[in-house]
């Protein structure tokens, strides 16, 4: 994440997103497939770590040899030609979209980090239990402990999406968005950008 400062001087935390270039690996239909949908590829690597199949799928389109494959939904999508690259450009100034991501994981974690319960007393006689879950429910009714309540567990690592940031800038030179906010991930993962579904 970093800054940029708009026209009346106000600093904006923006994070700057690398969007593209993406390759059209394939373009999928209603008459074969059942929807229409476009098939993107991001990030360059070795051949010798595609699978055959994979490859061949690649090689078909001319894309050489990428790390990630993600599908988007489009109604339209005869503009997309298999093979040419779609890049940062198709997002303009202002734009507000939904940025899809895997959290950071943060391992198996207690309730006050996890659900950010209330701490015990730090006095004495509290015992050693400053950050246990405390009761669990009474004794003789329910007699066992009712489902969704919050308990420790694993923290983290699961698909989050972030509605309604705006685009603020397109950098078509670099290549890159910067949307306002925070996005979901740890830095340097990857996150996929689409329109917003919920924004007029």
């Amino acid at each position: 994440m970093t800054r940029v400062f708009a026209a009346d001087g106000t600093a904006v935390p923006v994070t700057v997103v690398q969007a593209g270039p993406c390759p059209v690996v394939q373009k999928k239909t209603v008459e074969r497939d059942g929807y229409n949908a476009v098939q993107l590829a991001f990030g360059d690597t070795k051949e010798a770590r595609r699978t055959k199949a994979e490859a061949g799928h690649l090689k078909k389109a001319e894309a050489g040899a990428k790390k990630y494959l993600q599908e988007f939904k489009f109604d339209d999508i005869e503009k997309f030609e298999i093979g040419k690259d779609v890049k940062c450009d198709i997002f303009n100034d202002g734009d507000f979209v939904d940025v899809t991501g895997v959290t950071k994981g943060h391992g198996f974690t207690g309730v006050i980090k996890r659900w950010n319960s209330a701490r015990l007393k730090e006095t004495h006689g509290v015992g050693p239990v400053h950050r246990s879950v405390g009761s669990l429910g009474a004794n003789s009714s329910p007699s066992r402990v009712l489902p969704g309540k919050h308990m420790p567990g694993q923290y983290g690592c699961e698909q989050v999406t972030v509605l309604n940031l705006k685009v603020v800038k397109v950098d078509t030179d670099k290549n890159v968005l910067l949307i306002k906010g925070a996005v979901p991930g740890a830095r340097n993962s990857i996150v996929s950008v689409r329109d917003a579904v919920k924004k007029a």
